[in-house]
């Protein structure tokens, strides 16, 4: 845990690996939420609804004003326009951007060497190139409905194995199959965790979830977490003590 030569605290490590979601519907709502947690957490997500109402513009302004972006767009197309989508991702000057592994592995591979081009040719900063599994919405059933006959942890460690073959740099998964991956692939292959629901929160719409506290014990390396902290009455406060339950499981892990 050293950085410059010097130690950190669990705390420390632990919100630098908060990922807070933009999930919001105006380039304002998302200024304010920044403006609370700015130096309070690692990283902010912009999705398909800030994203759809706000556009590039969004994304930009935040790099500038010196914030890390995590550029959730799920890109899902041809291999030729996804790698497209993904250098204009990296244009952006984001530090994480993800696309679908179902899209196979032609289009994770192609994706992975347009943006190591762009980056050589143009001077850019690389960003993590990560993949979606299954959305932590999902279970069995939902993939049942789709025609996927694996069971969910099934299904997951495929797609993050043909992630990993691909060339990226880590999956998004639920909490529940970390432990699993953390076993099956590199250690430095990222898992990038959303589903977390701190003790006594409501759980939404996730169907697959877990505390901060045993994600990070069983080997996330980053967490995204939204309504927890967003619609809190004390956004800090609120990240705050997921971070500390996060550098508990750090501990712990």
């Amino acid at each position: 845990m050293s950085h410059l030569g010097e130690r950190r605290t669990s705390f420390e490590v632990a919100r630098e690996r908060l990922i807070v979601a933009l999930d919001v519907s105006t380039a304002s709502e998302a200024q304010r939420t920044v403006g609370e947690l700015r130096d309070a957490v690692g990283m902010f997500k912009v999705g398909l609804q800030l994203f759809s109402a706000a556009g590039p513009g969004i994304v930009s302004d935040l790099v500038r004003g010196g914030e890390k972006i995590f550029l959730d767009l799920k890109f899902h197309d041809i291999p030729n326009t996804v790698a497209g989508a993904a250098v204009e991702a990296t244009r952006l000057g984001v530090s994480m951007f993800n696309v679908h592994a179902s899209g196979g592995h032609e289009m994770m591979t192609r994706t992975v060497a347009a943006v190591s081009e762009s980056v050589t040719k143009e001077g850019l900063s690389r960003p993590k190139v990560i993949a979606v599994t299954v959305l932590t919405s999902s279970d069995d059933s939902t993939l049942e409905e789709i025609g996927v006959s694996a069971r969910s942890l099934d299904q997951v460690k495929r797609l993050a194995l043909l992630t990993e073959r691909a060339g990226l740099d880590g999956v998004v998964a639920s909490p529940l199959e970390v432990e699993v991956l953390r076993q099956a692939v590199k250690r430095d292959f990222l898992l990038v965790t959303p589903g977390i629901r701190p003790s006594g929160s409501d759980l939404n719409d996730q169907k697959r979830t877990m505390s901060p506290k045993e994600a990070m014990a069983n080997g996330s390396d980053y967490l995204v977490v939204g309504r927890p902290i967003t619609a809190a009455l004390n956004p800090r406060l609120a990240a705050e003590k997921i971070i500390t339950e996060m550098a508990e499981g750090l501990e712990n892990g």
